[in-house]
């Protein structure tokens, strides 16, 4: 029998303190104010003393109302009827469906057993060539989108949800503006592919536990279609929003704070949502992309900082594009050799050029006289930024291969590039 209490010691923010005995950590409790019900969950236990996170916030809540704990953590349903819903943080409704109850599943639980997974080996196509053909995405690999404020990450994920070809999108938004929800759902409903996705939403009006709770839905949800064999990839957006939930959280407990006031447990709490990416053996794969903005671009900030040495590499955003110099994909390489012949050849010869051309454009900026081979630099920079680093480039990685071939040709000559002259016997292009 669920326990009841009728006394409420202390309320601090949204955090108010009760004396119980036999509840858990993490336990799920629902408090009956004058105004309704909330849910609330316990986020520290010292004693008897208990404290808990009200989810809609204190206001409201006086010393004599009812607390009654539900005996289990937050759960999400889980079946098909998710595709093409949208929820928040709490797993309730916000696209004004019905509320789904059944088959409910625990979130937040360990990671995969090593036991079970097998390594990455397959690739994810994005239809994006700075991503498929530079820096490819592979199945149940975690890499982060570093940004800062201003950069369109929210476009860029809306457009990985549109051209990936997994089996199902599960998008988490964290501190969202309203419009960039907006811009989501009609994205994806535009685009046609919301029917594949389940979205759980946390706008920056909604309540900071909530935001909490957006990457362990999303990935819990992730995890039980994985298990029935499809490829799921999760989008989360954006893990700085997330990191700042705990940190006011863990300020209002009065927590010693470490580094820029952020608790000491954030990097265990990264790894832990991170730690989710897996490819099962004889079942589907969690692959897991998420939005880190950086304040003042400074890749030294916490957040980013500590989610450098969880993941396996980065996509770097800046001015509107995924920069070559800056992204790193470390499994790339255990794809890339089994795509096409030329792709690894292909990739090594353009960006080596286009780091020529960033050296060209610094000789012009200071007033250097430009060369027979500058003016080639310079017009193969352009077309490299205009045809292959334009995200709103939606091609396949074939077509990104082939167009590679035709940018080379249009700009050097075949023993300029540094390309194999067995490769280019194949596929230079014939004017």
């Amino acid at each position: 029998m669920n326990k009841v209490y009728n006394k409420i010691e202390s309320i601090v923010g949204s955090v108010i303190t009760v004396r119980a005995e036999g509840v858990k950590y993490n336990e799920l409790a629902e408090i009956t104010t004058r105004f309704g019900k909330s849910l609330a969950e316990v986020n520290k236990i010292d004693g008897d003393v208990v404290s808990l996170q009200v989810f809609a916030g204190s206001r409201g809540v006086s010393t004599g109302d009812q607390i009654r704990f539900l005996g289990h953590e937050m759960q999400v349903s889980f079946s098909d009827d998710l595709m093409g819903r949208i929820f928040n943080g709490s797993g309730e409704a916000r696209d004004n469906g019905p509320a789904l109850v059944e088959n409910l599943k625990p979130i937040g639980g360990p990671s995969v057993n090593p036991s079970k997974r097998i390594l990455a080996t397959r690739m994810m196509r994005t239809n994006i060539p700075m991503i498929d053909m530079f820096n490819t995405l592979v199945v149940s690999q975690k890499l982060p989108i570093f940004s800062i404020s201003g950069e369109p990450y929210n476009q860029l994920l809306a457009r990985i949800a549109m051209q990936a070809e997994a089996d199902v999108i599960v998008l988490g938004g964290m501190g969202l503006k309203y419009d960039d929800f907006l811009y989501f759902k009609k994205t994806l409903e535009n685009g046609g592919s919301l029917s594949k996705t389940v979205m759980f939403i946390h706008t920056a009006a909604d309540p900071t536990v909530e935001c909490m709770k957006i990457p362990d839905m999303s990935l819990a949800v992730a995890e039980q279609f994985a298990l029935q064999g499809k490829d799921v990839l999760v989008l989360l957006t954006d893990m700085t929003s997330y990191a700042d939930s705990m940190k006011e959280i863990a300020i209002t407990q009065e927590q010693v704070p470490s580094n820029r006031g952020y608790p000491g447990d954030l990097y265990s709490q990264l790894a832990a949502r991170y730690e989710k990416a897996v490819d099962f053996d004889g079942a589907g794969s969690v692959t897991v992309l998420a939005v880190t903005t950086m304040p003042g671009d400074d890749v030294t900030h916490p957040v980013p900082d500590n989610t450098g040495y969880i993941t396996e590499g980065q996509y770097y955003l800046k001015g509107g594009r995924i920069e070559p110099f800056g992204s790193l994909s470390r499994l790339k390489q255990n794809v890339n050799g089994k795509t096409r012949k030329d792709h690894r050849a292909l990739m090594d010869a353009m960006i080596r050029l286009y780091s020529s051309y960033k050296d060209t454009l610094e000789k012009k900026s200071m007033g250097f006289m430009m060369s027979k081979w500058d003016e080639k630099l310079l017009k193969y920079g352009l077309a490299f930024e205009k045809e292959m680093m334009d995200l709103s480039v939606n091609i396949s990685l074939e077509g990104a291969l082939d167009l590679g071939w035709k940018i080379l040709a249009d700009c050097f000559d075949k023993d300029e590039t540094g390309i194999k002259s067995e490769l280019i016997a194949e596929f230079w292009p014939n004017k």
